[in-house]
């Protein structure tokens, strides 16, 4: 049987796309029959990260990853973050001579100088020199493979992202939701500054506006914007049925490298209003019909609202988890491939 063992720094309690995709993969990988491994801050003592409480940081000694990689005798190692664990995998799979992939998930330089002054070419250094260091770097979008490009990242090939279409879903509108007036313009998602969440609740628009989740800035967000509704974290059935009580969903994040809960909003039927930026500008391209992109994130909203639920749900259809994990298996195997190493 074929083993593979996945190393994350991004692991529950977290609610975010970077775990989504990876319990999505992992629950996909299984039904293909293959084993999956995974090393995650659960299995250690951890600290919280500095302005971001919601983060552990593992705490391991030396050589202690290097030992359960060792064990595990995988047939492959993808390396899914840049933090403490994934440093540690990457570090016993080059001193091994292991073969092994990464993903590129976050615009971690962007968020690390949004919070510490550190500046971005420092922090793209160092996550350029941690991905060229293995075999395959899987990103999601192809803006995005292009930027990296442009920024020296190598072996750069395509990981889509998919949809639970069952769970998120069209479902009646109530006439006041949340006992607030029509239009809803909603967003879903972590309360914190890479979000740009002040670029949506700043917006002269009609209607409510609704902020689902939680983060370091909610209390602060709340206090600022008193007219905003703030819902706090909804997962599951909870999740789904809120989203179906949206009519645009607003997507103000110009640092997603995709934005798994776009997919969410249109599968619920649910048009998408977004910056013409990599993740929206993507998965919208040529589909106006389902969602409206503009620097002038207003004009999005209200055009969004014009725009079709229907189209939006078919638009996410088209993406499913199975296809995604069948296009991140084969860069896996790609990353242990004799072409590979012909091609290096």
């Amino acid at each position: 049987m074929k083993k593979i063992t996945i190393v994350t720094d991004a692991w529950k309690p977290q609610i975010n796309g970077v775990v989504r995709s990876i319990e999505q993969t992992v629950d996909e990988l299984k039904r293909m029959g293959i084993k999956v491994v995974l090393i995650t801050p659960q299995m250690f003592t951890s600290i919280p990260c500095p302005t971001y409480p919601e983060i552990r940081l593992a705490l391991t000694v030396p050589g202690q990853i290097g030992q359960m990689l060792a064990s595990e005798e995988p047939t492959y190692v993808h390396i899914a973050t840049e933090g403490p664990l994934g440093l540690s995998a990457r570090a016993w799979c080059l001193r091994q001579g292991k073969p092994f992939s990464t993903s590129y998930h976050t615009r971690f330089p962007e968020y690390v100088s949004a919070r510490w002054p550190i500046p971005e070419s420092l922090a793209y250094a160092y996550v350029r020199h941690f991905h060229n260091g293995g075999n395959v770097c899987m990103v999601a979008t192809e803006s995005l493979e292009q930027e990296l490009k442009e920024k020296g990242f190598q072996n750069l090939r395509r990981w889509s992202r998919g949809i639970d279409a069952r769970l998120f879903r069209p479902m009646a509108k109530l006439d006041r939701p949340f006992d607030l007036p029509r239009p809803i313009f909603m967003t879903v998602g972590r309360i914190a500054v890479e979000k740009n969440l002040p670029a949506f609740l700043d917006l002269d628009l009609p209607g409510s506006r609704v902020v689902v989740g939680d983060g370091p800035a909610r209390e602060e967000l709340e206090a600022r914007y008193p007219d905003a509704h703030f819902t706090g974290f909804r997962t599951g059935e909870a999740l789904a049925e809120t989203y179906a009580q949206a009519d645009v969903f607003v997507f103000p994040s110009k640092t997603d490298t995709f934005g798994n809960t776009i997919l969410e909003a249109m599968a619920s039927g649910v048009p998408v209003a977004a910056h013409p930026v990599t993740g929206p500008g993507d998965i919208l391209k040529n589909h106006a019909d389902a969602g409206a992109l503009d620097d002038d994130l207003r004009d999005a909203c209200l055009r969004a609202l014009q725009c079709s639920p229907k189209a939006a749900r078919a638009l996410a259809e088209s993406y499913s988890w199975r296809a995604a994990t069948q296009q991140f298996w084969r860069n896996v195997e790609f990353a242990n491939s004799a072409s590979f190493c012909m091609a290096a």
